[in-house]
């Protein structure tokens, strides 16, 4: 009856300690995550190596080694990790505004204003970039491209043909939402971010021909 009674338990608690170790797994992989969001935000992803993120997460390499393959799939995690603690503005909200002035307005305005608030963290990474996985620059990349998209959205020129207006408009709305052109306005010229909406505006209306009412 007391073996009977033992396997009983044994059995019970088995499901208990593999969710047990799944949970103790998960959290090494969050700790080793986070470990990374630090270095990158802070040294930047060209001076990460697996060796800091062991440290600085408390675990061996090997450890490390055991929940990521490499470099490259730390630096993934990692940016997965920090953007969905800091998610971007909803480009798609841009779309529902009809006139190109009024849409530029509030999208430079939401995309400088998350600038501003994440900058310290933004600027190493992409100071960076050479260093990311091509993975990541690509969709650093498709991220610009999405912005400006939906800034352009049903605007005549706006669309995506190979012709010369259409071609100088997007590359302007591409320039002026990346990160690097509000810091230049901003950190190195020394606007604020009106002024710096502003000056976005300005830019890209005119080359749209949108002129003010």
């Amino acid at each position: 009856m007391s073996t009977l009674h033992e396997q009983g338990r044994s059995t019970k608690s088995r499901p208990y300690r593999m969710r047990r170790r799944a949970e103790q797994v998960g959290q090494t992989r969050l700790r080793i995550t986070e470990a990374a969001v630090r270095l990158h935000t802070t040294v930047g992803p060209a001076h990460t190596s697996i060796a800091a993120i062991a440290e600085e997460a408390g675990v061996t390499r090997l450890t490390v080694y055991r929940h990521f393959a490499d470099l490259d799939a730390v630096f993934v995690a990692c940016m997965a990790h920090w953007a969905a603690r800091n998610p971007r503005p909803d480009a798609s909200a841009w779309t529902v505004i009809p006139d190109l002035r009024g849409r530029a307005r509030r999208a430079f305005g939401e995309l400088y204003r998350w600038y501003r608030d994440h900058a310290d963290e933004l600027y190493p990474i992409n100071r960076d970039a050479a260093a990311m996985p091509l993975s990541a620059q690509q969709a650093r990349e498709a991220g610009n491209r999405r912005l400006a998209d939906a800034l352009l959205a049903g605007h005549t020129g706006g669309d995506s043909v190979p012709d010369g207006e259409g071609r100088l408009l997007r590359a302007v709305a591409r320039h002026l939402v990346d990160f690097w052109t509000w810091r230049s306005l901003v950190m190195q010229q020394g606007l604020d971010d009106d002024e710096a909406v502003e000056v976005a505006v300005t830019l890209l209306t005119a080359l749209a021909g949108d002129t003010p009412g």
